[in-house]
């Protein structure tokens, strides 16, 4: 049901300017998507977003949008909203690897937000390919849920290098295994029930253990390698990160936190996308997926209060225009509203949740004023050409809407009329 604004400039910048696609099936031809090559430009990074997860119109889009930046413009790599410290195994997995369905015992204990699909492609793509694409996670472990996967290799790297230093490892290992979970929707909770002085002990040995990375980096080069310790401080890096996290998700549920302070997950992954970007070959071009909130470019507020710096924004600070913010968003249809539950695998629920008509001053309803479909708007174009470079302030976040400059937030805005809920079990 398409809202009333047609009044609205940006609605009719849009209906003379953005690009219809004709496709949602990613086996599909690729010419209708040959726009989006002018549209990115020398781009090194193209996130890809979405404004829910377990979303299939948005699974569907991005493994066709991979497909297009892989086979037509050069990209080789996929960084994922996924574990740093998980991701190796799926990138040894990707180029070949173990056998196909191996990739379900990769997966089982993590929340399916639509990585398999590409993953198998990849595979798929590099049995012939003459340039393999490459797989790289770039969150905090398990979304948040555990410190473990992150700090059991770190330890396996210490009993080599310095077994000196193991038992502090371990001791975090042990206080991590105590509230450790499939998601931060499980762990952050437990976490807060924990003695204040295993919380502060576990903070304290990460920070001394970081530190002593740091300080010590001849030392633990030369028993090893460059590369194997330059992996073995990101992990460790980003459980402290996590760490930090937990008390920032505590203190903000407590009315006490303080502002912006969950920043610290996506500078986190803007620093795992900018560690694999300088370690791949030159020239490298990086596809992003990531949620709508993590890719944007401006900050996260909500009533009025700064709550984060999304990853987008620090991307684009070192990266400048060759950071390309992509969302994803759709006029009507259904979205996945996750309910807090501590007593499933992940700690929440997905409610199937009808979404209303587009609220006026949304980017959904410009699109759905122009009677626009599936399509792709270049909103770079739209801030040279709307009047005062002026449009939408504000895009759908599951049911609700962020309130946001949208031509500021987001390079580009690949629409979709209808968006239904992944057939998955959480």
């Amino acid at each position: 049901m398409p809202a009333s604004s047609h009044h609205d400039p940006f609605a009719g910048w849009l209906r003379g300017h953005a690009v219809p696609l004709t496709h949602l099936d990613p086996a599909a031809p690729l010419d209708d998507l040959e726009p989006l090559r002018d549209i990115i430009g020398t781009a090194r990074v193209v996130a890809i977003g979405e404004h829910s997860h377990f979303i299939d119109e948005f699974s569907l889009l991005r493994q066709r949008v991979l497909r297009f930046l892989v086979e037509r413009c050069g990209f080789s790599v996929l960084a994922f909203e996924y574990g740093f410290s998980e991701g190796f195994p799926l990138d040894a997995w990707a180029q070949g690897e173990g056998t196909d369905d191996d990739l379900s015992a990769h997966l089982a204990a993590t929340i399916p937000v639509g990585v398999a699909e590409p993953l198998r492609w990849i595979r798929r793509h590099n049995r012939t390919a003459t340039q393999p694409v490459r797989f790289a996670g770039i969150d905090i472990p398990a979304a948040g849920g555990s410190l473990l996967p992150a700090l059991a290799p770190v330890a396996d790297y210490l009993r080599q290098i310095d077994p000196e230093t193991l038992p502090a490892v371990q001791e975090a290992m042990r206080i991590a295994e105590s509230f450790a979970g499939g998601s931060g929707a499980v762990a952050a909770p437990a976490w807060a029930r924990l003695d204040a002085t295993e919380q502060d002990a576990l903070s304290a040995t990460l920070t001394r253990l970081l530190i002593r990375f740091r300080s010590v980096e001849p030392l633990y080069v030369s028993r090893g390698d460059q590369h194997s310790y330059d992996i073995a401080l990101r992990r460790l890096e980003g459980a402290c990160h996590a760490d930090y996290s937990f008390r920032a998700m505590a203190a903000l549920f407590a009315g006490s936190g303080l502002t912006a302070d969950t920043s610290a997950r996506d500078v986190y992954m803007a620093g795992s996308v900018l560690w694999h970007l300088e370690r791949f070959e030159p020239g490298t071009r990086i596809v992003l997926a990531a949620h709508n909130a993590h890719i944007q470019k401006s900050p996260i507020a909500f009533n009025g209060h700064l709550t984060g710096f999304p990853m987008g924004q620090y991307l684009h600070s070192a990266l400048g225009d060759e950071y390309f913010a992509l969302g994803l968003t759709s006029i009507t249809g259904h979205t996945a509203e996750m309910r807090r539950d501590e007593e499933t695998p992940f700690g929440f629920t997905i409610d199937d949740t009808t979404l209303g008509p587009p609220e006026p001053g949304s980017v959904e309803a410009a699109f759905a004023d122009a009677d626009l479909g599936l399509g792709i708007a270049d909103l770079r174009r739209a801030r040279r050409e709307t009047p005062g470079g002026v449009g939408p302030d504000r895009i759908r976040m599951q049911s609700t809407y962020l309130h946001t400059p949208v031509l500021d937030s987001f390079d580009g805005i690949l629409n979709t009329p209808l968006s239904t809920i992944a057939d998955i079990q959480i």
